[in-house]
């Protein structure tokens, strides 16, 4: 994976800010055109400038032009299903330590953009396999990671299918480092993850509401070889400052997930008891299904909708080929 470095070439995703701090991310192509009503910009006028330059529209109008960081990226990439926001891929990525090296295994892999954060830290001495059941989201995703880094990174397989069934023919027992599981119901997928695990491996689950994080909380107890599991929530709040204005944003990133983690004890290990106060089972499966996204308006992107994202985002991953391969060329000129 080359560095995002260099001046601007055709195929390269620039995030241009322009009048009133407004952003557009666009694909640099041969004839492309930006067309807003301020003006007209040509997609050539930015080839070969270095990243952070200025350039002026028709109208005279100026846009500030920088290859979008990865934040940047997943908000504005193609999406078939929900992403992970950076905010909480960030705390994924503490939270479970995921270092260079390190196997990790994800279910499920959406639009990727956690997908994009877990292949970073990993780095190319580790290995991310993804796991999702549906192919036209892995088709999305795989569009995206390579649009972003320009090729398919070698490191990163996908498998189609579900986790609970695919997991042991795709890893070895006890050879995983971490786990981390996006999806609807993460408990019925837990004993084959604590087989996968590696003593001390962790497992993190990415929730929606509060009936999930208690059901997944207590299967993790109630398996026996996980230790206490800890639980979280992130909230970004920005801030303006400019001199002595400073005060809270009046928006904000507030709740998206619940993060839950725990990790492997070694085989027949008993955890210690926990001391805690007596309490009895406040839910039933019943009390679940009327809170799970679904019951409660979560809705599924339709098929025609899935199909544009796929084809926006393959469209996007073309461009970056392009882009790979025309640094690759200079490489070899330069040779």
């Amino acid at each position: 994976m080359t560095a995002p470095r260099g001046p601007f070439r055709f195929g390269d995703r620039v995030q241009l800010t322009g009048p009133k701090g407004r952003m557009h991310t666009i694909t640099l192509r041969e004839r492309g055109e930006l067309h807003t009503h301020h003006g007209v910009l040509r997609h050539e006028q930015l080839v070969g400038q270095p990243d952070g330059s200025v350039v002026e529209n028709s109208s005279g109008h100026e846009y500030l032009a920088l290859r979008p960081l990865l934040r940047d990226f997943v908000m504005s990439m193609p999406r078939g299903a929900a992403i992970v926001y950076p905010k909480d891929a960030a705390a994924i990525v503490a939270q479970a330590d995921i270092f260079p090296g390190a196997v990790v295994v994800e279910a499920g892999v959406g639009s990727g953009a956690l997908s994009l954060s877990l292949l970073r830290a990993v780095g190319a001495s580790g290995r991310l396999i993804s796991f999702e059941r549906r192919m036209e989201f892995a088709e999305v995703a795989m569009a995206n990671v390579e649009t972003f880094f320009g090729e398919r990174p070698a490191h990163w397989s996908v498998v189609e299918g579900d986790l609970a069934e695919a997991l042991p023919g795709a890893v070895e027992r006890g050879s995983v480092d971490r786990v981390v599981l996006d999806m609807l119901a993460p408990w019925e997928v837990l004993e084959p993850v604590a087989d996968a695990l590696a003593p001390g491996g962790v497992v993190i689950c990415y929730v929606a509401t509060a009936t999930q994080l208690s059901r997944v909380a207590e299967f993790l107890r109630g398996l026996g070889c996980f230790t206490e599991p800890e639980a979280s929530e992130t909230m970004v709040r920005g801030w303006h400052v400019d001199g002595l204005a400073v005060r809270p944003d009046h928006r904000m990133v507030a709740h998206t997930g619940f993060l839950i983690t725990a990790r492997r004890l070694a085989p027949g290990v008993v955890p210690p008891e926990v001391k805690r106060r007596a309490s009895k089972k406040s839910y039933t499966d019943e009390d679940l299904e009327i809170w799970t996204p679904g019951a409660v308006g979560d809705r599924d992107i339709t098929d025609k909708n899935l199909r544009k994202r796929v084809r926006e985002a393959q469209r996007a991953a073309e461009g970056a080929r392009l882009a790979a391969g025309a640094v690759s060329g200079e490489g070899e000129q330069d040779a």
